[in-house]
């Protein structure tokens, strides 16, 4: 199985030939070799990615490549896949090693970016000047909250909250169990409302 050339996050193909694939067709092709299954999950799947590597090395040029190396990774592993598996656990954990691997090797903390964890498409409206102001402030606090977290919690945090990951998946990517997402998230939540409460000290 050759890695595919054209994956990146941006321009991948966005069909394959005949009627639209659910994602396990999808699986089922990709893991059989065939470039453009694979490239429509990347389709499907890249933003999460980019946005998981974006919140963990706080680069945007190297988030992208972070993600094009996990899907270029991913793609060379098809053939252990398991078909009964699910894709978006399986990715976001290639994703999250590639960018725990460059952090350790550049020695840069982890982070969080405002910018990535804020979506602009949830806004039905165009909000007032101010609003987005207020809103961009908020945020910011929030982040820098959340930054402050133990490594532990602060994954969880990211998965459950900034990515939108159920209980499953969350505990599929960190490789942890469900009941240890539970207890993190609730743990992160108490710390974070100390925090939140008492910003200043």
């Amino acid at each position: 199985m050759e890695p595919p050339t054209g994956v990146r996050c941006n321009g991948v193909k966005t069909s394959v030939e005949g009627r639209p694939l659910d994602e396990r067709q999808l699986v089922v092709k990709a893991r059989s070799g065939d470039l453009e299954s694979f490239e429509e999950l990347v389709r499907i799947h890249q933003g999460t990615a980019l946005r998981l590597a974006y919140l963990l090395v706080r680069d945007h040029a190297e988030a992208e490549d972070v993600t094009q190396e996990a899907f270029t990774r991913a793609y060379r592993a098809m053939r252990r896949f398991r078909e009964d598996a699910s894709f978006r656990p399986w990715i976001l954990t290639i994703v999250r090693n590639e960018a725990s691997n460059r952090r350790r090797s550049r020695g840069r903390r982890l982070g969080l970016a405002m910018r990535i964890a804020a979506d602009p498409a949830s806004e039905v409206s165009d909000p007032s000047p101010e609003r987005v102001v207020l809103k961009m402030e908020e945020a910011r606090i929030a982040l820098d909250a959340v930054e402050e977290l133990p490594e532990k919690y602060r994954l969880v945090v990211v998965c459950r909250f900034l990515l939108g990951l159920s209980e499953d998946e969350t505990a599929l990517t960190l490789k942890i169990a469900r009941g240890t997402v539970k207890s993190r998230t609730s743990r992160a939540l108490q710390q974070l409302r100390r925090t939140m409460e008492n910003p200043h000290g």
